[in-house]
């Protein structure tokens, strides 16, 4: 059965490769496409944002007041609140970690045993003397064991990129989602925000910097010629996931 699904899979594999050689050739001295804009929500795969959500409060309005419970303030502002309203988020990424762990340790032991009385001097007669009896039996068992493991990790990223309010959840916290492709010569460069934002944390001027995303979802990466050079073949990928050394 497992000869069946690696001939299949090597079949697929081939078959895809082909495809995406025909692709290649197919755009070769053309500059890689910008994607259409589009509906975030009717993209493949999309699925709504569903959190735990206090219980819904009505909207009342006191008498001869002009402010209702519901407002997050007296004055209305400009700051995006309603699905299809835009704000600008700015991401800002600088994290470091650097971790060093080492640990020894280590155990020895001795165990002796030995015949005395009758038992002992009749195997010093059946040795001839040659055998000790006091010592017959004799154990040594030592163990050392280190270890040493560190991290260094640094990562740095500032830019902005607007996002688009996708949902409203029923507590008033906007989802939002925001993409940016930038095309130098060509390479494409891919910026993909999403995430979960209270509006009270949107500044006057209608953003937001990243740390208060909750469930953020930022990827930062491209497309094109110098991407390719930079990904291993597609023959030595299909290896690396069949062999299992």
């Amino acid at each position: 059965m497992n000869i069946f699904k690696l001939a299949a899979l090597l079949t697929l594999t081939a078959t895809l490769a082909g495809c995406n050689t025909m692709d290649r050739l197919a755009s070769v001295g053309n500059a890689p496409p910008l994607t259409a804009i589009s509906d975030p929500t009717t993209v493949a795969g999309y699925q709504p944002v569903r959190m735990p959500m206090p219980e819904a409060i009505a909207d009342t309005y006191q008498p001869n007041s002009l402010y209702r419970t519901s407002a997050k303030g007296f004055f209305k502002d400009e700051r995006a609140h309603r699905i299809g309203d835009i704000l600008t988020v700015m991401v800002t990424i600088d994290d470091s970690a650097k971790i060093a762990n080492t640990t020894q340790s280590g155990r020895s032991s001795t165990n002796s045993a030995g015949m005395g009385g009758i038992f002992g001097a009749a195997v010093n007669n059946i040795s001839g003397g040659s055998f000790d009896p006091s010592a017959a039996i004799e154990f040594d068992s030592g163990m050392t064991n280190r270890g040493n493991g560190s991290v260094n990790r640094s990562e740095s990223l500032a830019t902005s990129v607007a996002a688009v309010v996708t949902q409203v959840l029923p507590n008033g916290n906007l989802v939002i989602e925001g993409r940016q492709e930038v095309r130098v010569n060509f390479e494409v460069r891919d910026l993909i925000v999403a995430g979960i934002v209270r509006p009270s944390d949107i500044q006057a001027n209608n953003t937001i910097t990243s740390s208060k995303i909750a469930e953020a979802r930022i990827a930062y990466g491209g497309r094109g010629q110098i991407t390719d050079v930079q990904q291993p073949r597609y023959g030595q990928q299909a290896m690396d996931a069949i062999l299992p050394f």
